[in-house]
């Protein structure tokens, strides 16, 4: 396990893949935070979430994780359901704002790299490498917009599917509020949640933005 940490090869998959990770993370909270303050609650605002500066969004075991295990997690932004003008209807909007903004993302990136191979298609080591960089912001941010929409706490798919249940139902929310982190570890360490978010993510990738921006590596 220890051995790639050592492998050249590792700290280039890095290299490529951490600006996109970190741009992702940074609008996913952002757009959370904007979403809440357009639907009347200004919590996020007043904790000074509402800027695209990263300081204010980045978790330090997040960042840390996104470079050691290559998943990694931002600060959730804080919001107040009682300040929402319709609250059912607000709190989907809200927890659908994060995984939306990295599917702009994505399509945003896909269509640029595609702009670059035609501008420029033959690559120099600098354009394979601002490239490469581009490719992986694609393809991670399909990653986190199709993560984020799995419905287990804490991520934003849970958000959803209490708010379209019956409230009859909402008794299982605190134990899965409990359990849930717990139960994303374990799925991710096992690898089930890879046909589920890889996949799609590879799919979208290639179709959008072609099968070159995979080259980077995943």
């Amino acid at each position: 396990m220890f051995s790639r940490f050592v492998d050249p090869s590792y700290w280039k998959a890095i290299l490529l893949a951490l600006p996109g990770m970190l741009i992702g993370l940074v609008f996913h909270e952002f757009s959370h935070a904007w979403m809440a303050n357009k639907m009347g609650d200004p919590t996020p605002r007043e904790f000074g979430r509402l800027t695209l500066n990263p300081l204010r969004h980045l978790d330090i075991i997040g960042t840390l994780a996104l470079v050691f295990l290559r998943f990694g997690w931002a600060k959730p932004v804080p919001i107040n359901p009682n300040n929402f003008r319709n609250p059912r209807r607000d709190i989907i909007l809200v927890s659908l704002a994060g995984p939306g903004s990295n599917l702009i993302l994505a399509v945003f990136f896909a269509l640029l790299f595609r702009l670059l191979s035609y501008l420029i298609p033959i690559d120099t080591p600098l354009v394979a490498l601002f490239k490469g960089i581009v490719g992986m912001t694609v393809l991670y941010n399909f990653l986190l917009a199709f993560f984020n929409i799995i419905p287990i706490p804490p991520l934003d798919g849970s958000q959803i599917l209490f708010s379209l249940l019956p409230s009859r139902l909402s008794n299982a929310l605190p134990w899965l509020q409990r359990y849930g982190f717990i139960i994303l570890l374990l799925l991710l360490a096992f690898g089930v949640l890879w046909p589920v978010i890889g996949f799609p993510s590879v799919l979208f990738t290639t179709l959008i933005a072609g099968p070159e921006a995979l080259l980077g590596g995943i």
